[in-house]
């Protein structure tokens, strides 16, 4: 008899992050989900090829379409999330981008949250602007003038909470009450919480996205995105999915699948450090401003604390003196590596208006409250003193 893991009451979440999804035996007792690096599969008669076109889950025709490590993934997600289905694809932005076009057509509007993660707000901004989709923003911290955008066009909200990169924290519960008032589904980025410190869908929301380039994977060296929702929907951004080309390759997925086995002591690791630098950076006399949710002065401190687990192991904080300030810390960093991305074991640092909000102008800057002296941190799971010595050292230099 196979073993299930799909009552969330019955594991633990490091147990699930583990064994979740993979209880089938494996060809030749395999412990470790193979790779099934194929493009196409082939079918023994004609008979089988009709199961397929028919729907049977246990059947494949093409990668792009489905394939067994791809599904491995997605049945983990789901459950580790905590909701009906998932699907995985090819980055971050394929994941929005799908899941916003599966429910959101041409003339219709979205209220989504700012700030945001630049390439998300492009999107919404420019993109979706062509394609006469029309995205209204609202402060996380002003939830509540949601309601002023709601019309009859209105067909999605989108949440990001945390926020990029200043960690903003957006009242999950209080954004779905607004939308189920007009049965709007609501789309949450979990990608800097992680279902280890978040649950959206727990929350009441219907679907969440990650970058699974980020924590998901945790070793830098992948580029994925995942949606975990209502399995109905799911099965429509599947098709939309197959259409515009979104999706992953076996190997992705492959490491996809061995990042979240370790997830759980990961972020442990990350939401320790991040604690431990925080308190550093806001005792710091050269540290103008730090952003962390974890900190009892951060004005939403309670918000946090009480939609999530653990805080995460993103930091922003802004150095007095602008951008020449940050650039000297940032090039005096040893530990800290002068890098885009997050959420790896190694600890990242970049300056905001460089890299996600480089060309922004200077009233989105101002909008989304993104200074040139601010530097954002990803802290790994490196020991957390000596990643306090690195800043200290490069905060001397200023």
């Amino acid at each position: 008899m196979k073993k299930k893991y799909k009552s969330k009451d019955a594991y633990a979440f490091p147990t699930l992050v583990v064994c979740a999804g993979e209880e089938d035996r494996f060809p030749y007792g395999a412990v470790t989900k193979p790779i099934f690096q194929t493009s196409t599969f082939a079918f023994e008669n004609t008979a089988e090829l009709i199961k397929f076109q028919k729907g049977d889950p246990d059947k494949y025709l093409y990668t792009r379409y489905g394939n067994p490590t791809l599904k491995t993934v997605e049945e983990k997600m789901a459950i580790l999330e905590g909701g009906e289905a998932g699907l995985v694809v090819s980055s971050g932005m394929a994941a929005v981008s799908t899941i916003a076009l599966t429910l959101v057509s041409s003339g219709e509007e979205i209220i989504s949250t700012e700030p945001i993660y630049g390439g998300t707000y492009h999107l919404f901004k420019h993109a979706f602007s062509n394609l006469n989709i029309k995205v209204h923003f609202v402060n996380p911290e002003e939830i509540d003038k949601a309601k002023d955008w709601v019309s009859p066009k209105t067909k999605l909200f989108f949440c990001e909470t945390p926020t990029n990169p200043n960690l903003k924290v957006a009242d999950i519960v209080k954004f779905v009450g607004i939308a189920k008032k007009k049965k709007i589904p609501v789309v949450v980025d979990n990608t800097f919480a992680t279902p280890y410190n978040q649950k959206p869908l727990a929350l009441g929301a219907d679907f969440v996205v990650h970058s699974a380039t980020k924590y998901l994977g945790g070793h830098s060296d992948l580029v994925a995105g995942v949606i975990v929702g209502k399995k109905k929907i799911i099965d429509q951004a599947r098709e939309t999915m197959k259409v515009f080309g979104g999706c992953i390759d076996p190997l992705g997925a492959f490491l996809l699948l061995r990042g979240l086995k370790t997830l759980a002591i990961r972020v442990e690791r990350h939401n320790h450090n991040a604690e431990k630098i925080a308190s550093f950076l806001s005792k710091h006399k050269k540290v103008k401003r730090v952003f962390y949710p974890g900190l009892p002065n951060h004005s939403q401190h309670a918000l946090a604390k009480r939609q999530m687990q653990g805080f995460g192991g993103m930091i922003c904080f802004e150095v007095r003196g602008g951008l020449k300030s940050a650039t000297k810390v940032m090039d005096s960093l040893k530990l800290f590596i002068n890098a885009t991305s997050l959420g790896g074991v190694e600890s990242l640092a970049s300056i905001p208006v460089l890299t996600s909000h480089y060309g922004f102008g200077q009233q989105e800057l101002e909008k989304a409250d993104v200074t040139p002296g601010m530097i954002r941190l990803s802290c790994g799971i490196e020991d957390a003193d000596d990643l306090v010595e690195d800043l200290r050292r490069a905060l001397d230099k200023v």
